[in-house]
């Protein structure tokens, strides 16, 4: 713990009053874990617009959302196009009885152009039985395939990409009865629906399959007006793409009469963590964010130089973020926004921010230290932003309109996090 101790004293009052005059060394080639060499570094002001103007409010901050929007889509997660979608669906499978009777389940397969044809995706959704009106939501996708979430023996087996071998291509092919329920403990659905909300997953790779040459099986050249050509450096990859396809789940979300469309809580881990912060700041419609130990390209700082860096991301995963952020690899300090501003797209509506300790990789300190960053936009726009100008210790979670915790542990999802989780929710919904 002693690398997670808040003894930013500098940093910390320079992001209160914004003034953050600082300076990043260059970008290391390996990893750097030690808080003495993390130097000195300067963040972009999310109230200063393009032309040097101060945001003093809410009009204003409107246009400059606008501006810092195409910031990112430009240089960071590439744009998202306009193209009219009209799904239909189908629902494939039913069972009222579900979670010993708590809730019932249900299979869709959501036609993304509207064709059966073309590309799908695929729902499971769990509506708690006990309701008096419409649920809200707590909406992710997953790694492993809808059958993951869950031991259920009646969840349809779907297929999912793999790779042959360590080096070796990936191919898709139907997921067998023994990876039924692999990821079921990062998903209490028992707890989670006792408390009222209805689950949806989706398997992320419906949408965009994870790895290098994804692109050509993704939902990209299907609905691109570009089809097939080769992506320009600002167009959406892997991270835009999942994005997309969790807009599409609320699409389905808002035509369901048992969930409240303006109760859905968007939640992501890991590189899924970054994409429910990018989803949320696209798509206005999801009324609460969490994302959990997102790091770098999430909610981490990349100007500061602590864990994952910029260069390291998009080496290990070039097809996350648009062609135009490989040009920031070794030259962070131009790039111009930092995640800070993107936790500021989502005010005011609530975001929830989640590290753990051992997960130095994603840099607890630097995912807290984006959050206290877009403390000023929240409070501009009327909330209480981060309620603590300090760094918390473990388990001392803050549910101001920004929250955050940082619990014992290494990366994963825990049941420490979903209560966390649905203490936010609670007070934000309720």
């Amino acid at each position: 713990m002693k690398n997670l101790k808040i003894a930013e004293t500098l940093i910390t009052a320079a992001f209160c009053c914004l003034g953050l005059t600082v300076v990043v060394p260059a970008q290391q080639p390996e990893a750097n874990y030690d808080e003495a060499k993390v130097g000195r570094y300067t963040l972009p002001d999310p109230l200063i617009t393009n032309s040097g103007k101060r945001v003093t409010d809410k009009r204003d901050w409107r246009q400059r959302r606008s501006e810092i929007l195409q910031l990112f889509e430009t240089h960071v997660y590439g744009r998202i196009p306009k193209t009219s979608t009209r799904i239909n669906w189908e629902v494939t499978s039913t069972d009222a009885g579900a979670l010993k009777g708590l809730a019932t389940r249900r299979e869709m397969t959501v036609f993304l152009t509207g064709a059966k044809d073309g590309p799908r995706m695929n729902l499971l959704l769990y509506v708690p039985n006990k309701r008096t009106g419409p649920v809200p939501v707590f909406l992710g996708m997953n790694f492993v395939g809808n059958h993951g979430i869950s031991s259920d023996p009646s969840i349809t087996l779907p297929i999912v990409w793999l790779r042959e071998s360590r080096d070796g291509a990936y191919v898709s092919r139907r997921a067998t009865e023994d990876s039924r329920g692999s990821a079921s403990r990062r998903w209490p659905l028992e707890k989670i629906v006792s408390r009222g909300y209805a689950v949806m997953t989706l398997y992320y790779g419906d949408i965009f399959p994870d790895h290098k040459d994804g692109w050509k099986n993704s939902i990209i050249p299907a609905v691109s007006p570009k089809g097939n050509a080769a992506p320009a450096p600002d167009d959406w990859n892997a991270i835009g793409a999942w994005s997309w396809g969790l807009s599409r789940a609320m699409d389905y979300i808002e035509k369901d009469n048992a969930l409240n469309a303006k109760r859905v809580a968007l939640l992501g881990h890991s590189r899924l963590g970054k994409t429910s912060l990018w989803a949320g700041a696209v798509d206005e419609r999801f009324a609460i964010v969490i994302a959990n130990e997102s790091g770098e390209g999430g909610a981490a700082l990349s100007r500061r130089n602590f864990g994952e860096t910029v260069e390291r991301i998009n080496t290990s995963f070039p097809h996350w973020f648009c062609g135009n952020y490989k040009k920031y690899n070794r030259d962070v300090a131009s790039l111009p926004v930092d995640q800070h501003m993107l936790i500021a797209l989502i005010a005011p509506r609530p975001v929830y921010i989640a590290s753990a300790a051992e997960d130095l990789w994603a840099d607890p300190r630097g995912e807290y230290l984006s959050a206290l960053a877009a403390d000023p936009v929240y409070r501009l726009l009327g909330t209480d932003g981060l309620a603590k100008s300090e760094m918390p210790g473990l388990h001392q979670p803050i549910t101001s309109t920004i929250g955050y915790h940082i619990r014992a542990g290494k990366h994963d999802v825990t049941d420490y996090d979903w209560e966390q989780f649905m203490n936010f929710t609670d007070r934000h919904f309720k």
